[in-house]
């Protein structure tokens, strides 16, 4: 996987965030691997700064992939005001993570099945009262996320799109950020807006760049150093190149009949390069647990929500 340093070596500061993590664990690094990279769950936020980027498209498949490649995933839609996955998948869940804010219902309860074995917390859609998560709306998030962790490997995050403080939150909190960008040139000006919202109110150094929709495999690496490089002018941060998916007229197709394109075209060329993305964030472990357990990334957030 390639990757481009951006103005500065991050190494020792991910290594305090390293030491950090395994001091608020109550683990002593020097002893070996804490319980949580033996065990935890690895929470990947994926995010985009606009919308009609295809994150939620990108999110289903790549889980897809992952659970084909023998993965526990589970999906956690973020969007709290407008989520999709549920539509875009054809499910018709009777609850929501609006139940589990509100106490009526756990996340155990709400939890639908999706295709190819993953699981997926669906988000509420056209209600108000969430879409900005109060200090209780996050403890309650916290404490029910966190009796699912030893059943899963892997939850990704689908955030809603933009800067919100609910963007904020959830990427902040994921041990990983993709981030996905098309090659338009306003996809690339907001997801960089997004990057740097991250990198200096909330010190976050490290994004793994997503190209979604690109003509060619060449038409994306264009794509990410046009990125890499308006970065490198202005932020300290490090960016990865994690791969692409090429545009195909089999995910329109798919999204139209509310299928997943690696369900319904597993042969299509979209579907082949969710399997290719799905072998890298697997073999992705250099960022894996440096920000600990599932209690701990979130209640860093929690703690310090400047990031400061």
């Amino acid at each position: 996987m390639s990757e481009v340093t951006v103005k500065g070596d991050q190494a020792e500061t991910l290594r305090e965030m390293a030491r950090s993590a395994t001091k608020v664990q109550g683990v002593d690094s020097s002893q070996g691997p804490s319980v949580a990279d033996q065990h935890g769950l690895r929470v990947i936020s994926v995010t985009s700064g606009k919308g009609g980027v295809g994150k939620s498209n990108v999110v289903s498949n790549l889980a897809i992939a992952l659970s084909t490649q023998g993965k526990k995933v589970l999906i956690l839609d973020a969007d709290l005001g407008l989520g999709n996955l549920d539509v875009l998948l054809g499910l018709s869940p009777p609850y929501n993570l609006n139940d589990v804010l509100n106490g009526e219902k756990s996340i155990s309860e709400i939890i639908v099945d999706g295709p190819a074995g993953i699981k997926i917390i669906p988000a509420g859609s056209g209600v108000q009262e969430f879409t900005s998560l109060g200090q209780h709306e996050k403890l309650k998030l916290l404490d029910e996320l966190d009796m699912l962790e030893e059943k899963f490997d892997i939850m990704i995050v689908d955030t809603e799109a933009g800067i919100s403080e609910n963007v904020t939150y959830f990427s902040v909190a994921a041990q990983e950020i993709i981030v996905v960008v098309t090659p338009e040139p306003t996809s690339i000006t907001d997801v960089y807006a997004l990057i740097k919202l991250l990198a200096t109110r909330y010190s976050e150094h490290h994004f793994k760049v997503l190209v979604n929709m690109a003509k060619d495999s060449e038409d994306a690496l264009e794509v990410f150093r046009k990125l890499a490089n308006v970065a490198g002018r202005f932020l300290d941060i490090s960016l990865d190149y994690l791969g692409c998916v090429i545009k195909d007229e089999k995910v329109v197709e798919a999204v139209k009949r509310q299928k997943a394109v690696s369900e319904l075209f597993p042969d299509s060329e979209a579907a082949a390069c969710f399997t290719t993305l799905a072998k890298r964030v697997i073999e992705s472990t250099r960022h894996k647990r440096l920000k600990g357990n599932i209690q701990f990334f979130f209640r860093r957030f929690l703690d310090n929500p400047t990031g400061t």
